[in-house]
């Protein structure tokens, strides 16, 4: 296998559940172990989303994240799953409400084409 990327031993594309989509929105995250952080989104898929933050959460949280999306806002629990210098990448561990992250990547799907 030689030389490979790290970023691409830790995290194989065929790994990943659903497609990702760029999108840049401001994110809050409710740790319970700090007060609220804010950030911006980087890029959603139907099982998560991967965020900016200047402060630091603890991998293994389970988080309150709130956003908003071009189908509606959004208020859904995830666990972060990686931490790539400011960038984490959160794994939703609930439904998504109301069809509403599916609505978004279907649309998001469409535009970046």
């Amino acid at each position: 296998m030689g030389a490979q990327n790290q970023s691409e031993t830790q995290f194989p594309a065929e790994a990943r559940p659903h497609p990702r989509f760029k999108l840049q929105t401001d994110i809050r995250v409710y740790p319970h172990s700090a007060d609220v952080l804010k950030g911006h989104t980087v890029d959603i898929s139907e099982s998560g989303i991967s965020a900016m933050l200047k402060l630091e959460v603890s991998i293994g949280e389970v988080v309150q994240l709130e956003f908003a999306l071009p189908s509606g806002p959004v208020a859904i629990r995830a666990v972060v799953q990686n931490k790539i210098a400011f960038r984490y990448g959160f794994q939703f561990v609930e439904p998504d409400p109301q069809g509403v992250i599916k609505a978004a990547c279907s649309y998001l799907a469409a535009l970046q084409r």
